[in-house]
């Protein structure tokens, strides 16, 4: 039986393997990187109707006995509570979705542009080369989200170890841990807030009518990593994709205009081969033919499903004129990435400003010398060397 993770041979491109099974059908069996049993959905019409099917969810019956992806404490099985997760999931987007409505993050829109500015400041000022994940992806992202929710930037060298050891797919106890430290960092961030508090989510949260301690750094904690860890992996490849393909860097510095479009393509792109979306039947439910049982795990492989050829003309082609279609990166239907529009935000400021500022940047090093995270849940770049 085939296994995960699929083996890549290049940082941008589908895995081979990946590649055959698209070819026949739209729902595999596979075997995870834990050794359990579970279904990989590739097609995109697939992935894109089961996100918003209420009979799979991120919950189990039986939590101890379900299948894995991995070993993180954090997504590797099931979360929340089976009889209660749709009113919790409910309640939760309820008490975030209004930190995130298009009116504020149009506010916010000047600030991430200053600050992109400032890095890039940084940047030319130190010189060429330099590693573009450590001067521009890693910051930003940790920037933003730490004036969002009121989160000391000094604290971002402690935090980020917590949230990668979190996130880690291999160290069962180390994920544990990485997750313990961050709620108790929430926590101690919440006392603070009750006393003192400031024009900022997590203070926003704590003035929320219902809304324990317990719940308040749960969800602050859960908005500090979902909201700097895949932005950053998502800069990453948005650079690498450009820097790869330089008739395209070059379109996009003829015509800025293209960049809301540039953007679009750069969240489609990449395809990392890491499984995908979990998420464990409620009841039986046919895909493609294929019967699944109460319990199974199914993986729902949006970046396979962003290269689906039936909906995306030459899939793996890098294009930043290309229409901008369906992908499926932030998810689809009620559990659609809340933080979606800021993380477009970030992307757009980042590619505005980059590739005009620094018109002749090029690759420091070959793509096949560039390594990836293999052992956390985002499995982003660790380095990107740039010259100009």
């Amino acid at each position: 039986m085939t296994a995960l993770p699929f083996e890549q041979t290049h940082p941008l491109q589908v895995a081979p393997e990946l590649r055959s099974l698209q070819a026949s059908g739209a729902i595999h069996p596979i075997r995870t990187a834990t050794g359990d049993d579970a279904w990989l959905v590739t097609g995109h019409a697939e992935v894109r109707r089961l996100l918003a099917d209420e009979r799979l969810g991120r919950s189990h019956p039986d939590p101890d006995r379900a299948a894995r992806t991995g070993d993180s404490a954090l997504f590797g099985g099931p979360l929340g509570d089976f009889d209660t997760e749709q009113v919790d999931n409910a309640r939760m987007r309820t008490l975030l979705q209004s930190h995130f409505t298009p009116k504020l993050m149009r506010a916010l829109r000047p600030r991430v542009d200053a600050l992109t500015t400032g890095l890039l400041n940084e940047l030319a000022e130190r010189g060429s080369p330099a590693d573009l994940h450590e001067a521009l992806a890693l910051p930003l992202p940790i920037l933003v989200i730490c004036e969002l929710l009121g989160v000391p930037y000094e604290d971002r060298t402690q935090f980020r170890m917590w949230t990668e050891a979190a996130a880690n797919t291999q160290d069962r106890p180390r994920s544990e841990q990485g997750l313990g430290s961050l709620f108790a960092y929430g926590k101690e961030l919440v006392a603070r807030k009750r006393k003192t508090p400031g024009d900022d989510v997590i203070s926003r949260l704590c003035a929320t009518d219902g809304v324990s301690d317990d719940e308040a750094a749960m969800l602050s904690m859960a908005l500090l990593f979902a909201g700097h860890e895949t932005t950053v992996v998502q800069l990453g490849f948005g650079a690498l994709l450009l820097l790869t393909n330089q008739e395209q860097w070059q379109t996009l510095l003829n015509d800025p205009g293209l960049v809301p479009n540039a953007v679009e393509e750069i969240l489609r792109a990449p395809s990392k081969g890491g499984g995908g979306i979990p998420r464990y039947a409620r009841t039986d439910l046919e895909i493609d033919g294929v019967t699944v049982h109460p319990g199974d795990l199914v993986l729902l492989d949006n970046g396979a499903a962003n290269h689906d050829g039936t909906v995306f003309v030459e899939p793996d082609r890098f294009d930043v004129t290309r229409p901008a279609a369906a992908h499926l990166t932030f998810g689809h239907g009620p559990r659609y990435c809340i933080g979606a529009p800021l993380a477009r935000i970030e992307l757009q400021a980042v590619f505005a400003q980059l590739v005009p500022r620094f018109p002749t940047m090029r690759m420091a090093v070959p793509v096949e010398e560039l390594t990836i995270h293999q052992d956390t849940l985002t499995r982003g770049l660790t380095a990107l060397p740039v010259t100009w």
